[in-house]
């Protein structure tokens, strides 16, 4: 029953490029976002697919967390995976670069001039020619595999380099000698090899490949290690093959086996039929982007609308095999219980805006999502922070699965036992576990905050994303009939108050014994513990975090003196200088309106703050500002890292006209659209194949005319600047009238 069911959503969900009345992958720009600080690639990917193959300009430091600068005139070669748009890099897998003629056996690498007019990228395809090598590169995806398409130019030897040593590093280059730990890899037969590998970058992990090529390997030339540190080998592949020829090569991943891999190859692309694995990549990226119907706008609107769902349906990744097997945080195989095992999970920034986006464009997907987070906890003892490929790198605060799987649950997901669920996130969050880097749970419950001369980075943050995870925690009791743990994390989530100082009106670090923090500037800044000077803060300062108590904006108009006093620091926010205090460089505090960062997500739901002061115009100014200066259709136009589709996700329901401020529970915020008209074709959440449709309309929507004169949900007045999350799901029609005047 539940295949026939899946079978007919599949069916359903063809049809949707169709009502569309054209093709949105064609209207995608892969390149927005791959320079500056948006650290998108260019790479050829599948929606939520495990592989992302494409070109690397660089691999090492902030500016090559995914591997490739649009700005950059050199290309290192190909490798098989990325992630989109992070802080911190890894993957870059199995690097290959075809050149021709002979080759300096001292050489280490093979890297080669492009020109930008010979470089193109769309949802699952991208091809460059590589002047200095002589080739002409195409490659394509499905979800496990990709597929090159390699012509030489030219008369001289046709060879291909590769190198299994490669990948995407962090911050320090002498990672490159030390990232891979286990490495074997076995010549199968004349044309293709095997291999499994064991890296350590960002996280340690496994990974297998099947690689096969459509001509015979004659010889195999391979390079002398650098240091005694490799074990990736490198090495020069020479082909049974004329001058000028085309060779194909394709090669699978999984996370489970080099058999696994090849299953998942033969599977997927039995032949060598290019143009149809490509045909059928761009089939199902019309199929995924068709679920969200721009209708009419100016071209750069539809290029930045289009390109937001690219960018947001490129993860989280199923790792799961054709079979359904995945490795898993533990290190063991498994079969995945619903089917999926999902990775590449940047909780601490999609919690915010991408996941409750997913509610409603993938519906189907959500119960897999926390499925993979409960069978995270089962392995671990806690549930997920920030996973890639199986593997928990703890990277960021709090623990936003918490609020990922509430709002699920609270919405009407119930492909998930509710019990195991609510026990996994109760010992998540009141137990210290074994493995777990911030075990601070009994200060948690001692102090009602994190003392900074206990915790002595991030304490302020931290103390305000833990008491939000605990007022989702709250309302999981509350809907469970759980009344004492309800009241018990509803005391916890009202933590805040303890950091926020009333006297100055900002949140501000604290010790154990009651003491704040001297002296105080909002405006210092602490990036990822880095900098001199107290730490208090996540990648930002008090000015950006002050605001982070999405559970209870109410309970802050309170604290700051009332909403006259609350509009006048709100509006400060955005009227300070835009300055930098305590660092010589700023990475994530980016993005700058005075002191509002949006290249970073805490400050993400602060311009919908103005609703709750009665001042919905003013979220209509800027919303309108952060739309035009800071997601240009460019590769410098976002101007922080997308972050697995964060950044994108907040321009998506912005252009809308309505955010989730708190994204736990099912409601949103009005604010001020920034495209004509928007068709949402929804799917069942069960996995059914029922489909509602969901109309956003602005009317008389204009340069001048940015502000909301008043809102009709259905023909009626909807007089809250609430939308709920059921009536979207329900279908309808949501109608602004904009007008020029305040």
């Amino acid at each position: 029953m539940r295949r026939r069911k899946m079978v007919s959503l599949a069916v359903a969900l063809s049809g949707l490029a169709a009502l569309a009345g054209e093709d949105p992958a064609s209207q995608v720009n892969p390149f927005i976002g791959c320079s500056y600080n948006g650290h998108c690639y260019a790479a050829a990917a599948y929606p939520f697919g495990l592989v992302q193959a494409g070109p690397d300009t660089g691999n090492t430091w902030w500016d090559y967390c995914s591997g490739y600068r649009y700005a950059d005139e050199r290309i290192l070669g190909f490798s098989q995976t990325h992630i989109s748009g992070t802080g911190c890099g890894d993957l870059g897998d199995l690097l290959v670069m075809p050149f021709t003629g002979e080759f300096d056996h001292s050489r280490t690498n093979y890297t080669s001039r492009y020109r930008k007019e010979t470089q193109q990228a769309k949802p699952g395809y991208y091809a460059v020619t590589l002047d200095d090598n002589h080739a002409r590169v195409e490659v394509t995806v499905t979800h496990h595999a990709a597929i090159y398409r390699i012509r030489y130019l030219g008369d001289a030897t046709p060879r291909l380099f590769a190198d299994l040593q490669y990948g995407i590093l962090n911050w320090n280059a002498k990672d490159a000698e030390r990232r891979v730990l286990e490495c074997d890899v076995e010549q199968v037969d004349s044309r293709s090899f095997s291999g499994r590998l064991r890296t350590r970058i960002w996280v340690d992990r496994e990974y297998s490949f099947a690689l096969e090529f459509d001509h015979d390997v004659n010889d195999i030339y391979q390079l002398p290690s650098r240091v005694e540190t490799e074990n990736g080998p490198r090495g020069i592949l020479s082909f049974d093959m004329p001058s000028g020829g085309t060779l194909m090569m394709k090669v699978a991943f999984s996370t489970v086996s080099p058999d696994a891999a090849a299953r998942n190859l033969a599977a997927e692309i039995p032949g060598w039929d290019f143009d149809g694995v490509r045909a059928a990549a761009t089939k199902a990226w019309n199929e995924t982007l068709g679920r969200a119907e721009l209708v009419g706008g100016t071209p750069d609107m539809r290029t930045n609308w289009y390109t937001s769902l690219y960018h947001l349906f490129l993860q989280p990744a199923d790792i799961t095999d054709v079979d359904g097997a995945y490795r898993g945080a533990d290190g063991q195989a498994a079969k995945a219980p619903g089917g999926h095992y999902y990775s590449t999970l940047s909780l601490w920034d999609t919690f915010r805006a991408a996941h409750p986006l997913y509610t409603i464009l993938a519906p189907e997907r959500v119960d897999g999502f926390v499925g993979t987070m409960l069978e995270h906890a089962r392995a671990t003892g806690f549930l997920p922070i920030w996973t890639l490929w199986g593997k928990d790198n703890q990277c960021m605060i709090g623990n936003h699965s918490v609020p990922v799987i509430v709002d699920a649950y609270l919405k009407g997901f119930r492909g998930f036992d509710a019990e195991q669920a609510y026990a996994s996130i109760r010992k998540t969050l009141t137990e210290d576990a074994p493995g777990r880097r911030f075990n601070f749970t009994d200060v948690w419950k001692k102090y009602g905050y994190y003392p900074f001369d206990i915790v002595k980075t991030e304490s302020v943050s931290r103390t305000l994303e833990h008491a939000y995870d605990d007022w989702c925690a709250a309302r999981f009791a509350e809907a469970l009939g759980k009344k004492d743990d309800a009241a018990y994390f509803d005391r916890r989530a009202n933590n805040w108050t303890n950091v926020f100082d009333r006297t100055v009106g900002f949140a501000r670090g604290r010790d154990t014994k009651g003491n704040w923090r001297e002296p105080f500037s909002p405006f210092k800044l602490n990036v990822g513990g880095r900098g001199s000077g107290p730490k208090d803060f996540t990648e930002g300062n008090s000015w950006q975090y002050t605001w982070h108590v999405m559970q209870d904006p109410r309970g802050l108009i309170v604290g700051m003196g009332g909403k006259e006093k609350f509009l006048k620091n709100l509006n400060g926010l955005f009227s300070q200088p835009e300055k930098v205090e305590g660092m010589g460089f700023a990475l994530d505090a980016t993005g700058l309106v005075g002191q509002y960062a949006h290249g970073n997500e805490p400050s993400h739901h602060t311009i919908y703050l103005f609703q709750y002061a009665g001042c919905p115009d003013r979220t209509a100014e800027l919303v309108r500002e952060v739309c035009d200066r800071f997601y240009r259709p460019e590769p410098d136009g976002l101007c922080g890292n997308d972050d697995c589709g964060q950044m994108s996700a907040w321009y998506l329901f912005s252009a809308m006209g309505f955010y989730p401020l708190n994204p736990c529970g099912g409601e949103y915020v009005l604010g001020a659209p920034q495209v004509p008209k928007v068709v949402l074709h929804i799917p069942g959440a069960a996995g059914t194949a029922a489909l509602h449709t969901f109309t956003v309309i602005a009317k008389n929507l204009s340069k001048e005319n940015k502000y909301v004169k008043s809102v009709t949900l259905n023909g009626k007045p909807l007089d809250t600047p609430i939308l709920r999350h059921a009536d979207i799901m329900r279908g309808g029609e949501l109608v602004f009238e904009m007008t020029g005047s305040r």
